[in-house]
């Protein structure tokens, strides 16, 4: 098998097994992985994650020309967005998830890192995580809003909308999509309840125990 018919096989197997947990519904949702030529895959618009075909992703050239498959998904922007500033990126992962997109919609959070460290393993799998402003979908100004949190931040919530997160690989930016969106699930479930949250210096330990950014 070749390595594009693998990566396009795993981009199958991943949204099948975000779309059977409920991590994403309908067609909402996308994937994209960089390919060793500099091009990348991506999943196309309105298909639900747990029907993708591998044959039919969307395939671009290393320019970000669509060159075979089905049309991409709308959102692809915000995948280029991240491409564009972060080199260490080879996929990233977008996502409509339940309890993240209900913290977006939040009056009061921080917008400079949305989510408290309440476990070690968020800060090292998500670390910091920027609310993005609001913008109507398919917005070019989203783009932007995307790129300017993008060189230092590989995990951003749209506000009103989601997460997109990049990933040093897919399984490493489903798994950082996974943590946040279970993190998000124990902060609403803790809302009202005084926390006990790891403190700056337990932060810091961590980033320097794993050689976090």
């Amino acid at each position: 098998m070749s390595e594009e018919n693998r990566v396009r096989d795993e981009i199958c197997r991943v949204g099948a097994s975000l779309f059977d947990r409920g991590l994403t519904a309908g067609s909402s949702g996308n994937i994209s992985v960089r390919l060793e030529d500099g091009g990348w895959l991506m999943t196309p618009t309105n298909v639900s994650m747990g029907a993708l075909d591998p044959a039919r992703l969307s395939r671009f050239d290393a320019t970000g020309q669509l060159v075979s498959g089905d049309a991409p998904t709308k959102e692809a922007f915000l995948h280029f967005s991240m491409y564009a500033e972060r080199a260490d990126a080879s996929a990233v992962v977008h996502l409509h998830s339940t309890h993240a997109t209900a913290v977006s919609i939040l009056r009061d959070v921080d917008p400079e890192d949305v989510l408290p460290a309440l476990t070690a393993y968020y800060v090292m799998r998500v670390g910091r995580l920027p609310l993005v402003p609001y913008f109507a979908p398919g917005d070019p100004e989203l783009a932007h809003a995307v790129k300017a949190l993008a060189s230092r931040h590989h995990a951003v919530l749209l506000a009103n909308h989601g997460p997109v997160v990049a990933g040093s690989s897919l399984a490493n930016a489903q798994y950082a999509t996974e943590e946040l969106e279970e993190t998000a699930r124990l902060f609403l479930m803790l809302q009202n309840h005084a926390l006990r949250t790891l403190t700056p210096d337990q932060v810091a330990d961590l980033r320097r125990r794993f050689n976090l950014s």
